[in-house]
């Protein structure tokens, strides 16, 4: 049965390579990737080659096919660089790459760092491929003037990144005083506007700051406690204006603030702006003397009982040597005895809804927009 088949059973046995064989291994190997597409010349006849046998293909002792076999192309004996002028003839599906010059700073394509294929491609073939322009974003630390902070003091002169930046600073100001609104005097510290209050009480020193960091944007707004040389309680316009004035001289006489440092100074009085109608007032003047300017505005008038003008007027005695000016207590003195829960210093708040805080920040105000009109630059 397995005569008839065809099949030998004779045990497979390597064939013993022929002396054509064993010439050919010495023959060194050719280069992957550079076969050419020429024709062999009828002159250089290929050496032969044994067929296989069957035993050969159906044995699966047989060793694999060495370089040898290889080797053993039809092309062996071609010399592949002739007609090329010496050159290893190039083919359209092996491209050559070539390594980009390294630029400081500048990331480079990894891809380009690759080492050039073996196999003998020429470096210098024209047959070349484009290189990938280099992407400015990665040089932007390159700029002169310390990387990418240069950029930014480079470009901040242009008017709508100037616009941009100045939008993004206030947003994020904006966010940090609202979640903490204690952070607003020392974000906005600074400037050309440089006020001192006379006065280390928060409640004039506050109000005065945040007005002037409202219309300015920035300001240094500092307090220094100042004299008024007048009675607590000063009565009329004549004595609040003096009260105020008397605060901002007290510091220049004792130099605590030189002699062209702009001053704000807040003095409340009380007045009888119609018979037997009383009020509460509060003097702001601003003194700069190195620009000349002299301003002076007014709070709010806050209504007062007439009960509580006559008893501050009656604890003061006769012979006091500041009854010219004044009462010697206070009316808000008064309305701490008579009302619970009321404080001297902060009796509009029970009286009228609204904090004497906001009164003088009201007032504040607009004395910041006149005095910033009075400013070079300004409006006159």
């Amino acid at each position: 049965m397995m005569e008839e088949s065809g099949i030998e059973t004779t045990p497979p046995a390597s064939p013993t390579p022929s002396l054509s064989m064993a010439a050919l291994a010495n023959v060194p190997p050719l280069s992957i990737g550079h076969v050419s597409p020429m024709s062999l010349p009828s002159t250089s006849p290929a050496p032969s080659v044994p067929p296989y046998t069957s035993a050969t293909l159906s044995s699966p002792l047989a060793p694999p096919p060495t370089s040898t076999a290889f080797a053993s192309s039809p092309i062996a004996g071609y010399d592949i660089t002739r007609g090329h002028g010496g050159r290893t003839p190039q083919t359209p599906l092996m491209p050559t790459f070539s390594s980009p010059s390294q630029m400081p700073g500048v990331v480079s394509n990894p891809m380009m760092q690759q080492p050039l294929m073996s196999g003998g491609i020429d470096a210098g073939s024209p047959i070349t491929f484009p290189e990938e322009p280099e992407d400015p974003r990665v040089a932007v630390d390159t700029v002169a003037g310390g990387g990418i902070w240069g950029f930014f003091k480079g470009v901040a002169g242009n008017p709508m990144v100037k616009t941009v930046l100045d939008r993004t600073k206030h947003s994020v100001e904006s966010m940090i005083t609202t979640l903490d609104p204690g952070m607003a005097p020392y974000i906005r510290s600074g400037g050309d506007v440089d006020i001192v209050v006379t006065s280390d009480k928060e409640v004039k020193v506050e109000a005065v700051r945040d007005a002037f960091q409202e219309v300015f944007g920035m300001a240094m707004v500092t307090g220094e406690p100042g004299q008024s040389n007048i009675a607590p309680q000063p009565v009329g316009y004549a004595a609040g204006v003096k009260g105020a004035q008397e605060r901002i001289d007290s510091l220049r006489r004792t130099g605590v603030i030189h002699e062209k440092q702009p001053v704000v100074s807040v003095e409340n009085f009380i007045a009888e702006l119609f018979p037997d109608k009383w009020f509460d007032i509060g003097c702001l003047i601003l003194e700069d003397p190195g620009l000349g300017v002299h301003l002076e505005v007014f709070t709010q008038a806050t209504p007062l009982t007439l009960d509580s003008v006559h008893q501050a007027q009656s604890l003061t005695p006769p012979d006091y040597s500041l009854r010219w000016s004044g009462l010697l207590v206070t009316v808000g003195e008064v309305l701490e005895r008579s009302m619970p829960n009321v404080s001297h210093a902060d009796w509009h708040r029970s009286v009228t809804g609204m904090s004497r805080r906001q009164m003088i920040q009201s007032a504040a105000k607009a004395l910041a927009g006149i005095y910033k009109q009075k400013l070079p630059g300004g409006t006159h």
